[in-house]
């Protein structure tokens, strides 16, 4: 067998493209993103330079979590589509040269999902679930104490039923957690991969992926019991192995969301036989540090290295608060138990560095993705309280603003009503949201989709090789990649004083000006050839 080609490898330094589609374009004027505005904007994202989109789930879902509540697998929620425009999005998408990565969310369905209708009438179905009896004399307290994945502990996650029954969910009580116990909660999931990879899909990213297995005691949570009962249970791994198998019969690939702080155990996800690749949360909540920043880089690199997988880099996506914003607070780093109304931010700091952390990350050796609008340098938008429609808001009690302020309808023409997105779009849009515009920002050299666009242009020029650190000043970042026509160098200065550049023989690319006298200003970051 001879060596793997370019093409079968692609995952491995790909910029793939993260699509909300609820928020993308709206095709049909109903002020809902859908596929038909995608359709229309492939060739703006063919001109970006993607080699992939990854859609969140795009199925029937009655929406009580932005679509992570999937009522069927096989069919598009009409707000989008059909499965018919579904195959036209990845084939028109395919002979642009797109791949597209499809949203899948194992741990949970949504309380409407057939088998959990069934369930709820008594029927078999009730397996296929986490259904226990309450404690307490009469039954009336949860049947263990584990806290929920959304608000901590002060939000149960076990809802009771008019029999008396509890059931297990560790989101919302509109999403039942599944039993991955049950055999037929496996052959229905290895079923819609495959249906899946028939149409046409390069990969799929998993929801939640270290969440499935559950101790079948179902114990009390006890903080620092290892194993978990319901985190990174060793049981997952048999399940990943499975699908694997599914994957490499269509050449597919996967990318887990793996929030996990040991990182000999997050690199099992990663063995040859498992998941190809696994999000990287520690860069994303990583805060505008240089020290910091070097180390998430270097133990993310380490923690890879042993099992042959490629990084992922990311700097936001549908739940975080966006680059700009984040980047132009005083801590610059992202937490979801810090999040608050309200919080000073320095806009015009943020964008400096935002435009910075583009090339810091795309130079950066592995896979990078992108979140729809950071092309734009689209900041987090602030949503009336009387608007916001995120569940995190809600099971908060109100202090958490929640995760639509990223998910805000992107401006695509400046002139046009509500930005050009369509019509009046399902969450507003702040004042002053078409001067982010795209058809504006592509007309300006010096704007963020400039900079992306030439980035992305040049970014297959650092092939995918090693990366090697220069001596620099404290708080500047500097690295050489051997390049496909020789070295290439990324410079980042978080220092508060301008820095001297290594000796190049060209500057490919800035996120800003250099100083009158050649030096690199602060919260700037260049490419140069060596």
């Amino acid at each position: 067998m001879g060596q793997p080609t370019h093409a079968q490898n692609w995952w491995r330094s790909a910029v793939i493209y993260q699509v909300y589609v609820r928020s993308f374009a709206d095709g049909d004027g109903d002020g809902t993103g859908d596929l038909a505005g995608v359709r229309a904007k492939l060739p703006y994202l063919a001109e970006l330079g993607v080699d992939a989109l990854w859609f969140n789930p795009w199925y029937l879902s009655p929406m009580k979590d932005g679509g992570y509540d999937v009522a069927d697998y096989r069919v598009i929620d009409p707000a989008f589509g059909t499965l018919a425009e579904a195959e036209k999005l990845i084939a028109e998408a395919k002979e642009l040269g797109i791949r597209t990565l499809v949203d899948i969310v194992p741990n949970h369905v949504s309380d409407q999902h057939p088998w959990f209708r069934a369930a709820l009438a008594q029927g078999p179905e009730r397996e296929l679930f986490h259904f226990r009896p309450g404690r307490g004399e009469h039954g009336e307290l949860p049947p263990n104490d584990w806290p929920s994945q959304f608000a901590g502990s002060a939000e149960p996650v076990w809802t009771r039923l008019p029999d008396g029954t509890w059931y297990l969910h560790l989101f919302t009580p509109e999403q039942p957690d599944l039993n991955w116990a049950h055999p037929a909660v496996r052959q229905e999931h290895e079923e819609i991969l495959r249906f899946w990879f028939e149409r046409g899909v390069a990969g799929v990213r998993i929801d939640s992926a270290a969440l499935l297995a559950k101790d079948p005691d179902l114990p009390d949570f006890v903080e620092g019991r290892d194993p978990h009962p319901y985190v990174d249970r060793d049981e997952l791994h048999d399940i990943y192995r499975s699908w694997r198998t599914v994957a490499d019969a269509y050449d597919g690939i996967f990318v887990g969301e793996v929030w996990l702080p040991d990182t000999e155990r997050f690199a099992r996800y990663l063995r040859p036989d498992e998941l190809h690749t696994a999000f990287n949360f520690s860069f994303l909540s990583c805060p505008w540090d240089a020290g910091r920043l070097r180390t998430s880089i270097d133990e993310t690199l380490a923690e890879h290295a042993p099992v042959g997988a490629p990084a992922t880099w990311v700097l936001c996506n549908h739940d975080v608060t966006r680059t700009v914003t984040r980047y132009g607070r005083a801590d610059s780093g992202f937490d979801f138990a810090t999040k608050a109304f309200g919080t000073p931010t320095d806009l015009a700091l943020g964008i400096r560095r935002a435009r910075a952390g583009a090339l810091l990350s795309l130079a950066l050796p592995g896979a990078v993705y992108l979140y729809q609008g950071e092309e734009l340098g689209l900041p987090e938008a602030e949503i009336p309280s009387d608007r916001i429609q995120d569940p995190m808001h809600f099971r908060s009690g109100g202090t958490d603003p929640g995760r639509d302020g990223c998910r805000v309808p992107l401006p695509w023409t400046a002139d046009a009503p509500y930005a050009g997105f369509g019509g009046e779009p399902w969450l507003p849009q702040p004042s002053g949201w078409s001067a982010y515009a795209a058809d504006l920002q592509a007309a300006d050299p010096g704007s963020m989709l400039s900079l992306y666009r030439a980035a992305l242009t040049i970014r297959p020029e650092f092939g995918d090789g090693p990366l090697t650190w220069l001596p620099t000043p404290e708080g500047v970042l500097a690295f050489a990649r051997a390049g496909q026509e020789g070295r290439l160098l990324c410079v980042v200065n978080l220092a508060d004083a301008p820095a001297d550049l290594p000796a190049h023989s060209r500057l490919l690319l800035g996120s800003g000006p250099l100083d009158p006298q050649g030096r690199l200003p602060k919260d700037t970051a260049v490419w140069l050839r060596g």
